[in-house]
């Protein structure tokens, strides 16, 4: 793998923190080489001997490297190499204050993946004419965008799936640090091209076009007179089930339900699965099974000694598997018992929808709403990452962490890496995101209103 390249954005820009010595520096490659090795638990799927030869070659470039921000950079693209959402290496607070995202002085502009092209999907207020709602970038310092995101962007990037890849070499298209210069050719929706030259620099006007949207943890709304749509847009604070509780009575009025987990990034599986309680007339649900690599070092030393045809006992098996870093501890796995009253259960026809933001704790939601056959799930393929991250300092300010259990569904089959896939496939096009429709949620719509009751 090549790892110091020369990136041309970046000749213009700030000067960076410098204070990291050689010393520091391979230390803060070591100590996550080794928190790898010893803690990661996808260790098995990568190639270990290309792993190894990388550490090595990191080991003289990162002395070379000229800045703190150049050297953490290499430790992005090294960690990148492990293919997981889960684990990540994350710049010091004082190098991350200067890295600039949508803030170029009199513009600001805000980047998305749509069909496969980078579109500008928001923009401050002032700009609103001058660069439309859904206007493409073709071309980033005289490279298309997909090839210049190959390049500089991607690389960088740490994810377990393919698609959220794809999609946030786009998001992160022009993330760079302050000062750093970029020459753009654009396409507005009507086909009009013409080139922009921006530089990362502080935009002072706060007013964007169109506004944020602020999502509350819950949201509900009636999208027609017997379908109740509801957002379920966090599992990170409990306070959504005191809201969700609250609601009761109005959720129950409904023949027929939205919930909707697009937007969901995750947090804690049991809030999820309390509020899935009340949508089901199970007694328990069942969740993710979890696993993570045991390390006994004795037994990874009579590995050496050990073949697959000496397998067929305990301790054969697991001297075998201990020494090639590939011997696992299934955790115990129970159903989580419902204490719900049926009074207060709703089991209607519902639609939930869910994407590549859902992720995570609200993963964990699908997989155990998986064999309600009442439940549609509907929209596209899901984060595909979760975890149990350890977390780490790095020298310079810098942190990181490793993932150390893999999850799957109760029967095995495996999402971290592929996603979880909804039985019913609908994304948001151009044209859609042009004219501000939701796609996703209108079919939602549509498909409960050919449905009866249960």
């Amino acid at each position: 793998m090549v790892w110091v390249c020369p990136d041309f954005r970046l000749q213009a820009q700030i000067k960076m923190p410098n204070q990291l010595s050689k010393t520091d520096k391979i230390y803060g490659l070591s100590k996550f080489w080794q928190e790898v090795n010893y803690n990661f638990v996808y260790l098995n799927k990568i190639d270990r001997d290309q792993w190894e030869e990388d550490y090595k070659s990191l080991i003289m470039e990162v002395q070379k490297t000229e800045n703190d921000y150049e050297y953490y950079r290499l430790l992005q693209k090294f960690c990148a190499s492990l293919k997981d959402g889960h684990t990540n290496v994350y710049f010091p607070k004082k190098i991350n204050e200067l890295i600039y995202i949508s803030n170029f002085g009199p513009y600001r502009l805000f980047v998305t993946a749509c069909e496969g092209k980078a579109i500008i999907y928001r923009v401050n207020a002032s700009k609103k004419d001058e660069i439309p709602i859904g206007t493409e970038i073709l071309k980033v310092n005289g490279l298309s965008a997909d090839e210049y995101a190959n390049q500089y962007v991607k690389p960088y990037i740490a994810s377990s799936t393919d698609y959220i890849l794809e999609n946030w070499k786009m998001k992160q298209l022009l993330r760079a640090p302050a000062g750093t210069k970029f020459d753009l050719l654009l396409k507005k929706p009507d086909g009009e091209e013409f080139s922009l030259s921006l530089t990362h620099e502080e935009c002072e006007e706060k007013a964007v076009f169109p506004d944020f949207i602020d999502r509350g943890l819950l949201e509900l709304k009636w999208p027609s007179p017997d379908v109740l749509y509801i957002a379920l847009n966090s599992f990170s604070d409990p306070e959504i089930v005191k809201l969700f509780k609250d609601a009761l009575p109005e959720i129950r009025k409904a023949n027929k339900l939205i919930i909707d987990l697009r937007y969901n990034g995750g947090g804690s599986s049991n809030i999820g699965m309390e509020i899935l309680g009340y949508f089901t007339h199970d007694k328990e649900l069942h969740s993710a099974v979890s696993e993570s690599r045991l390390h006994i070092p004795a037994f990874k030393a009579w590995g050496q000694w050990v073949e697959a045809k000496d397998t067929l006992d305990a301790w054969g098996k697991q001297a075998y598997f201990s020494g090639r870093d590939d011997y696992f501890h299934k955790f115990p796995s129970s159903p989580m018992k419902l204490e719900t009253k049926k009074t207060d259960r709703l089991v209607v026809p519902t639609v939930i929808l869910m994407g590549n933001y859902t992720a995570s704790a609200a993963e964990d939601f699908l997989i155990s709403a998986d064999n309600q056959n009442h439940m549609t799930t509907m929209g596209d393929r899901s984060f595909g990452s979760t975890g149990q991250p350890i977390l780490f300092d790095l020298p310079g300010g810098g942190s990181a962490r490793v993932c150390t259990k893999k999850d799957t569904y109760p029967d095995g089959r495996e999402f971290v890496g592929v996603g979880i896939a909804p039985d019913i496939v609908v994304r948001k096009n151009l044209d859609s995101f042009l004219k501000d429709e939701d796609p996703v949620l209108d079919r939602a719509i549509a498909f409960l209103k050919e449905q009866g009751a249960l």
